[in-house]
């Protein structure tokens, strides 16, 4: 199949969707697709081999921008927009951090969904113009509902091309919109559902939570779980290892959680019984969460811990797997309920035991595999529990590392990944009559 894949990038952020959409994009091209991914708003950062094409970047984060907020740029001509549609131009503007604050970004938002009749329509004629000038993709897949409004423009500019979006964790940013902004996201999402063949979630939760949450008919939505390519010769981490070390992954903010896992760190060292031990943060931070990340260091301080903690950056993909590899617990304990958990599965390739709240695609992973242990809830007196059977029963913790090691190689790789989607694609090209 001929498939045309967009791609949200999220400027100087390792972002989950973009890491999840490149690779799928490689692997597809490895099953013998011929594969376009394209950038929109910035240019995707990954930590493995980028596939997107370039130099060109859609819907330009600066354009974007300047069209919601100037009205001249609404109608200055493409080739002035090439000025600051340019990757590196947007890499410029955007080198600390996108900002992506739902509670700033409810306008253009709703613009954006409002398609042809919002402020950005320049930017969908950018896009059919150049289009016409490539060969008709035989499928299209927008990344995310937050871009469902070029369906029905790329329906009619592609002569009925099926559609299909994916759904990877819309509601965390629709849900911090301020109103009226948020019910005319919903609202202009749930209207253009008609236009999408198919949608593709990337976990059974999720597939369940936006039937209803974004309004789309059971018989529209499919399943394909995310993978990674999952590092060879790491094996589960050595059955012992003191100081007992406990690591969190993931973006610095509080919708991920560290700030629960400080607190349960704190419960365990100076209620529980744990002997001096280690607490490790690794992740993107944006420049925005510098004050959470310190909150939890006054925190663990004010405790008598703050020796006992550190925060080692956002390591490239080597790095990332050495820091699991250190590792006698992993845990996220995000208040979220987490539709992707891809820091989940690289923990489990790198062997690393894990704790996670019980809720979001957490159980399912739990279940398919028999990997890690769910907490009670994700209160810090339920995690900092769960963290202390892994510590107090080294041998189950080796259990479960080795189980997870075992599931993230013979359910969660990209390959199984790919064919999922695969399938998902085919199904589309099938109910749309138009052969690939």
């Amino acid at each position: 199949m001929r498939l045309l894949l967009l791609s949200a990038g999220a400027a100087s952020m390792y972002c989950g969707s973009c890491m999840r959409d490149n690779a799928l994009a490689a692997a597809l091209l490895r099953r013998g697709h011929d594969v376009t991914l394209l950038p929109f708003y910035t240019p995707t950062l990954t930590d493995e081999d980028n596939v997107s094409r370039k130099p060109r970047v859609f819907f330009g984060g600066i354009s974007v921008f300047l069209e919601q907020h100037v009205p001249l740029f609404r109608h200055t001509p493409a080739v002035l927009d090439r000025l600051w549609d340019a990757p590196w131009v947007i890499k410029a503007f955007s080198s600390g951090s996108i900002a992506v604050n739902p509670g700033v970004l409810g306008a253009m938002t709703v613009s954006t969904l409002q398609g042809e009749q919002g402020r950005q329509r320049k930017e969908i004629d950018k896009l059919v113009h150049w289009l016409r000038d490539e060969p008709r993709p035989d499928l299209v897949n927008i990344p995310y509902a937050l871009l469902i409004s070029l369906a029905g423009p790329l329906k009619r500019a592609l002569d009925d091309v099926p559609i299909v979006v994916t759904l990877q964790g819309e509601d965390l940013f629709l849900d911090g919109l301020p109103e009226p902004f948020r019910a005319e996201a919903l609202a202009l999402i749930r209207r253009h559902t008609s236009d999408v063949d198919l949608f593709v979630a990337v976990s059974q939760y999720y597939a369940d939570y936006t039937r209803d949450y974004l309004g789309i008919p059971a018989s529209k939505v499919r399943v394909a779980p995310l993978g990674i390519a999952a590092p060879e010769g790491l094996g589960p981490a050595p059955l012992e290892r003191r100081p007992f070390t406990i690591g969190y992954f993931a973006r610095i903010a509080p919708e991920k959680g560290l700030d629960v896992l400080a607190a349960a760190y704190t419960l365990l060292r100076r209620d529980m019984g744990l002997p001096p031990s280690r607490l490790l943060a690794a992740g993107y931070r944006a420049p925005d969460q510098q004050g959470y990340v310190d909150g939890i260091t006054r925190q663990l301080d004010a405790a008598g811990l703050g020796n006992e903690f550190a925060y080692r950056g956002a390591p490239d993909r080597a790095g990332k797997f050495a820091f699991l590899r250190g590792l006698d617990a992993f845990c996220v304990p995000s208040p979220y309920r987490e539709p992707k958990a891809l820091y989940l599965l690289e923990a489990m390739a790198a062997g690393v035991p894990f704790v996670s709240p019980p809720y979001g695609t957490f159980p399912e992973i739990v279940k398919a595999t028999g990997a890690g242990a769910l907490a009670e809830s994700g209160a810090p007196e339920h995690i900092a529990k769960a963290l202390l059977g892994l510590w107090a029963d080294p041998e189950r913790a080796r259990a479960l590392g080795d189980a997870g090691y075992r599931g993230a190689r013979e359910q969660y790789t990209v390959d199984h990944m790919a064919a999922r989607v695969e399938a998902v694609y085919r199904e589309a090209v099938d109910r749309s009559g138009t052969p690939a």
